[in-house]
Parts: C-alpha cells; structure tokens; sequence
C-alpha cells in the first residue's frame, strides 16, 4: 500500500494543487490553493492542517506552504495518475482535451496501479508497434466520428498493404533513425534502445523509468541544452546532457 492510498480523494486535489502552484510560482499561499479549487478558506485551511498531521506539507499559518520530501513524492503519484489518464484519453482515444481532463479528474482517485501501468505499456504499444501509431489512432478518431463502414475499411487495408509493399521493394524494415536522447528536439519522442552508462548514473536512470523499449518524449530543455526535460511512463524528470548523451533512441 502506497501513501497516496490512505489519502480521500479530497485531500489528493489539495496535495496535486499545492505540486502545481509550486511548478508555476515557486512558493503556496492558503489563498493561491482556494483560487484554484474554488474552495473556501475555512476549508483550505482544514485540507492543510490534515496534510501536516500526515507529514506531507510544511504549513504554518501566515507562512508559505511547502511539500516535505515525503508529500513531494505523494504529490508526485497523485499528478501521474492523472496526466497517464488524460494522455490516454486524449492521445489513445481522440477525446477532447477539456472532457478528457474531467474524466481524469475524477477517475485518478480510484484506479489501481496495476490497471494505470497497464494504459501506459499499451499507450507505448501502440506507439511502436508497425500495425499501430498514428495512423491508427487517427483511423480510429474517423471511425468514431464517421461510424464503422466495410468501404472504409477495405480502404484502408488496401493502402496498408500497398505500403508493405513499397517497403518490401526497399529492401525490408525501413533502417532505423538512431540518435541519442540528448539530439532530440522538444515535442519529439523515441524508444529507448541501449543505455550506455553505469554505475550510480545508471541506477538513478533505470530507477526513474528511462529503460529499454520505454517511450520517451522530450518536453523542453535548457537554452545550452542543460538540462533536458524529459516524459518517460507518465513522469516529468530531468536528465542531465552527460546522462542523455548516454542513451540511444530510435526516433518515432
């Protein structure tokens, strides 16, 4: 049982506010959280009181509030939950992004681990798999918004095939684009291939998901390229360019 487990889903959204307002403005009043969960400060003021008794917030009233290492990490879990969820959604099954959010809103509180690693290994299924990526999903967005149709679909095993073709009189599987983790461009992604470092760099990398066949997609980097932001299994971590230098992608 994790942490996050005995916490009410109530006390989850105080926990992911507080993570949030720390992201954008580095420091959490009482008022910063009732702003933005439109709550009253009676109520705010409850929310933290039962967040310190567990060890999770630094409060003291008229003070900043700040996420000790143990909240940090709860936070953390809550804020994965909820960006796989909505990833999925959006990414997998065409949702809209505003409905997609609410649905992530209010599912996060209750799905089991074992279910939300599951949506994020088939989320990367389908991102590297050759009968999958984006053609796929955007096929199914049409399919949703169109309604199912034997035209369609023989249309589109026609072009599939005719695609196997054109790759089998280029000699086979297109050759792979390797790079490494560190070239890619924000907004791209790749799979993880081989991992060259080792010891306690090596250990921290793995520890933090980045491990071979891994989806990794790059979210922004330091304007000298340190250090470089990276999503990898629902988590925002950042790496190192020595770190990244070390990792092999195959570009998707």
């Amino acid at each position: 049982m994790t942490l996050t487990d005995t916490l009410t889903a109530s006390l989850e959204d105080y926990l992911e506010a507080i993570f949030h307002i720390i992201a954008e403005k580095q420091a959490v009043r009482p008022k910063d959280i009732a702003r933005r969960l439109k709550v009253g400060n009676s109520s705010v003021t409850g929310a933290l009181r039962s967040l310190a008794d567990k060890e999770l917030i630094n409060y003291a009233p008229y003070d900043v509030i700040s996420l000790t290492p143990t909240g940090k990490t709860a936070a953390r879990d809550v804020v994965r939950r909820h960006e796989v969820l909505r990833d999925f959604f959006v990414k997998i099954l065409a949702v809209e992004d505003a409905d997609a959010d609410k649905a992530a809103c209010q599912m996060e509180h209750s799905i089991p681990k074992v279910i939300l690693e599951r949506f994020i290994q088939f989320a990367e299924f389908v991102e590297v798999c050759p009968r999958g990526g984006a053609k796929w999903i955007a096929g199914f967005g049409y399919h949703c918004d169109q309604g199912d149709s034997q035209e369609n679909c023989e249309k589109c095993i026609s072009i599939t095939m005719e695609e196997v073709r054109q790759r089998r009189q280029q000699g086979g599987r297109k050759a792979m684009t390797m790079v490494k983790l560190k070239d890619l461009k924000p907004g791209q992604k790749g799979k993880v291939m081989k991992i060259h470092t080792r010891g306690e760099t090596n250990r921290r990398i793995v520890e933090m998901g980045v491990t071979p066949g891994a989806v990794v997609e790059v979210e922004r980097m330091a304007p000298l390229g340190d250090p470089i932001d990276i999503k990898v299994k629902g988590y925002h971590l950042s790496l190192r360019k020595d770190e990244a230098e070390g990792i092999e992608i195959e570009m998707l």
